[in-house]
């Protein structure tokens, strides 16, 4: 990690790549930004790019067979190498492709997206969604390298870059009070996209999530508590149709509504739920949910891939810095955590908007 280090990429690429073939899975809407930048630090390798439009809407199988077709046809074999050079769905997408083509090939991860880097290229989660849920099909597979270069974020339109801010934020309230107190204490800097207060904020989010991974790489436990606000927030996904909300914007709100329903089983202190709902929603409002109901949302639980023997299980907080495991909370709470998440976004918005 360092700012900068993509123009300097081939020094750590090159052990890996030497007498190999890189196919660059790329976000065709990234290349106007860092396409030159990138052909420019692979310069000398055997590189094919794969352009691509990529978002969640995109996030599919049928973008992989494109995508792997494409690869064999430009004569990919067992040595390849995929580079996933994008925000989070490149980085999803690129590492399952990687992952299937001809049963696992090595895949580097260059994130481009302040959600990728804090969040998306660290663990080795590859896959894709399918119309009933998010990341249903996919495989653990751990990149060989991850370069990750803060100053490339400072290219993200606005809306883009606050929804890699609520996964910082995440980080902080499951692993590390002193990130969370960070966040609240330097918002501005934060939003402006202070050179110092990235590296703080990557280089803590990247040390708890390895920190968590490297004790529970397939999620059989602990592992889990990185998906706090992700239960609700991959069902309101869902419910949307992918096509409203940014995935980190989906978090934000999943993690309001966490925080109601941590609240509402005598788990967290009224006070400290207030005051973390009051820091995600000082980071913006979202897209309008007013034609939204909680009772759709939170049916759409059960489809989770976190659902499994029938046994659903909410992370929710205890306290900043603090989270616990909970299965199977009362519907009815779901339910009400849910409405009431739905009703502070609409109050966010009408302050916002004066109405």
């Amino acid at each position: 990690m360092g700012a900068g280090l993509l123009r300097s990429a081939a020094e750590s690429i090159g052990p890996i790549a030497e007498g190999r073939r890189l196919f660059v899975v790329v976000d065709q809407n990234v290349v106007p930004h860092h396409g030159q930048a990138l052909e420019a630090a692979l310069e000398g390798f055997d590189v094919t790019m794969l352009p691509v439009e990529l978002g969640e809407r995109r996030k599919r199988l049928s973008t992989v067979e494109d995508l792997t077709q494409r690869m064999h046809e430009a004569g990919a074999d067992r040595s390849a190498v995929v580079v996933a050079f994008g925000g989070g769905v490149a980085g999803d997408v690129g590492g399952f492709v990687a992952a299937s083509y001809m049963r696992g090939v090595d895949v580097i991860q260059i994130p481009t997206t302040l959600l990728s880097q804090v969040d998306a290229s660290v663990g080795g989660k590859t896959g894709v969604n399918l119309a009933t849920g998010k990341n249903l099909v996919g495989a653990f597979h751990q990149p060989r390298l991850v370069l990750m270069d803060p100053s490339l974020v400072r290219s993200l339109p606005d809306r883009e870059y606050r929804a890699g801010l609520y996964e910082v934020i995440k980080h902080g309230i499951i692993r590390d009070a002193a990130l969370l107190a960070f966040m609240a204490t330097h918002r501005e800097a934060a939003l402006a996209r202070d050179p110092d207060a990235l590296e703080r904020m990557v280089a803590d989010s990247v040390r708890i999530k390895a920190a968590v991974v490297a004790d529970d790489e397939r999620e059989g436990g602990l592992r889990r508590i990185l998906n706090y606000g992700h239960t609700l927030g991959h069902a309101l996904e869902a419910e949307t149709e992918y096509s409203r909300l940014l995935h980190g914007e989906a978090v934000g709100w999943g993690m309001v509504a966490a925080g109601r329903l941590s609240e509402s089983l005598d788990l967290l202190h009224p006070d400290d739920r207030a005051s973390i709902e009051e820091l995600i929603l000082s980071y913006g409002a979202i897209p309008s949910l007013a034609d939204l109901r909680a009772a759709p949302i939170a049916a759409r639980v059960a489809g989770d891939k976190k659902t499994i023997g029938g046994t659903t299980n909410f992370i929710l907080a205890e306290r900043p810095g603090a989270v616990r495991i909970v299965q199977n909370p009362p519907h009815e709470s779901v339910v009400a955590a849910t409405h009431d998440a739905l009703a502070a976004y609409e109050a966010l918005a009408g302050a916002t908007t004066g109405a």
